[in-house]
């Protein structure tokens, strides 16, 4: 059975989530990646990508289009990587920015400071055997995670990776690199 992705695309890395998605779909028939920009793009969706970017501008888009009663209230399993970190949490250290309450945990947005401290590294994820590369780009953390959230990886900085039902959020960005386990995982938890 095919499975219907879209991918937020107001701001951020949407061309590499859509890349991914699609290569980690390759052998599901049926399935489809779709960019999303209105409301009625998320019609019939099985699950939603919100990319990195700068966090403060996408929630501002959200609003300026419509989309925040749309996107707290959608019905398919979330895949967030760094702002969509941010989004997608119920707390957030930046009044800017207006999360979305999917998962509940509260995020400090570029918790690594200016983008000259980015790093990449090799990160032990719950569930995965080999380490997985992590891009880390003016990253957030997660401070703490709420009732029924599982954390799937942390650094000395705070929680980086977390599943909460069919929603998964990362601090780094899994779309760059090639690497589709995580991508894959989500889409397992999909249960389509």
């Amino acid at each position: 059975m095919g499975v219907k992705v879209g991918v937020l695309a107001l701001q951020g890395d949407v061309a590499e989530h859509i890349a991914a998605f699609r290569e980690a779909l390759a052998e599901r028939p049926g399935s489809s990646v779709t960019a999303v920009r209105h409301a009625e793009d998320l019609t019939d969706l099985d699950a939603l990508a919100i990319p990195g970017g700068e966090s403060t501008t996408i929630s501002r888009l959200i609003e300026k289009n419509g989309l925040y009663e749309p996107l707290a209230e959608f019905g398919g399993g979330v895949f967030a990587t760094c702002a969509g970190m941010v989004l997608s949490a119920d707390r957030v250290d930046d009044p800017r920015v207006r999360p979305l309450s999917l998962i509940p945990m509260h995020v400090a947005r570029n918790a690594f400071g200016r983008q000259v401290d980015s790093r990449e590294t090799m990160l032990e994820v719950a569930a995965l055997t080999e380490p997985f590369r992590a891009v880390f780009i003016r990253a957030p953390v997660a401070t703490d995670a709420g009732d029924g959230v599982e954390v799937l990886a942390r650094i000395p900085e705070g929680i980086v990776a977390v599943r909460s039902g069919r929603h998964m959020a990362f601090a780094f960005h899994p779309e760059l690199g090639g690497d589709l386990r995580l991508h894959r995982m989500f889409l397992e938890g999909l249960g389509v």
